[in-house]
């Protein structure tokens, strides 16, 4: 009996390509008046880069986090095709 085994990499690549495609449509969807709740959401993360500086080599960190509405319905969209598959 042959089972169908799912890589967890597979899964992260949904999940992140729904974060993104869902966060792009709510961007898109807050200029329509009756869709601005998919637009709704917070952004959190480092408000300004942190830069190291080592004279030899200048370093810059910086990470933000915009999470909306149609992100996370995209992301539960991707996890319910991956199951699918």
């Amino acid at each position: 009996m042959a089972t169908k085994e799912k890589n967890v990499w597979i899964l992260l690549v949904f999940i992140l390509s729904g974060i993104v495609v869902g966060g792009l449509l709510g961007e898109l969807a807050s200029r329509i008046d009756w869709l601005w709740w998919l637009s709704y959401g917070e952004s959190f993360g480092l408000n300004e880069p942190i830069t190291l500086d080592l004279s030899v080599i200048q370093i810059t960190f910086g990470l933000m986090f915009k999470i909306n509405i149609s992100s996370i319905i995209g992301m539960i969209l991707a996890v319910f095709i991956y199951k699918k598959l």
